[in-house]
């Protein structure tokens, strides 16, 4: 581990905090099932994984952090909230569909 490169070190923090964001959100709020938890988690840890560098950098820019921060705290606090802010959207897109199904189930049984 002391070896690390500073890239290895930054895609662990891009890791662990996409890893921190999503299991935040699950407690934050939490899902309907587990299939909707699986789901979210992925895609939250994904999404952290992937816009975890700019999301931080345009986090650290808009708070003028940009110099105060070091490089692996810029990704992980930028991984964690691009992590909260997918999961948080996927879990509004399902309700919005689900919540269409029940008003087309509705429609339909009448």
């Amino acid at each position: 581990m002391i070896g690390m490169s500073e890239a290895g070190w930054l895609w662990a923090a891009k890791a662990l905090g996409a890893i921190a964001g999503s299991a935040i959100s699950l407690a934050y709020l939490l899902p309907t099932g587990r299939r909707e938890a699986a789901i979210r988690f992925a895609v939250g840890v994904v999404c952290g994984v992937i816009f975890g560098s700019a999301a931080g950098l345009k986090i650290a820019a808009e708070l003028e952090l940009a110099g105060k921060l070091a490089p692996g705290e810029v990704v992980l606090m930028g991984s964690a909230a691009a992590s909260l802010c997918a999961w948080s959207a996927i879990g509004f897109v399902m309700r919005l569909f689900a919540s269409a199904a029940r008003r087309r189930e509705a429609r339909n049984g009448r």
